[in-house]
């Protein structure tokens, strides 16, 4: 039983807020960027990642504009992706330079007399 004399603090009580405010946006451009830059870095290594660490660097300037609060995910797509492209640039001028070598060789292989 309650007591008449003690009023019902319901309609006075204020709605329960979630603790540290609303969330925040999930910093997709980033994370994105940081996975095309990796991925670009490690298919580069054998010369098909150009287009990856390409897209790892546009998505992370894009990240650095909209998503200032994910600055470790664009600053590492940024790196990765920067680093990725000079990487694809000199395994492709390797192998430009190992088939016009290659072209170029004057040696010939007869099999029999």
């Amino acid at each position: 039983m309650t007591d008449p004399t003690v009023p019902d603090p319901a309609p006075y009580s204020q709605p329960i807020a979630p603790v540290g405010g609303p969330a925040a946006p999930t910093p997709t451009l980033s994370i994105i960027s940081m996975i095309l830059g990796i991925l670009g870095l490690l298919i580069g290594i054998v010369g098909g990642g150009l287009l990856f660490s390409v897209g790892g660097v546009v998505l992370g300037h894009l990240g650095q504009s909209k998503e200032p609060v994910a600055r470790g995910f664009w600053l590492t797509g940024l790196i990765t992706g920067y680093v990725g492209i000079l990487v694809n640039a000199v395994v492709i001028i390797f192998w430009i330079v190992f088939f016009v070598a290659l072209a170029a060789n004057d040696n010939t292989f007869y099999y029999g007399n």
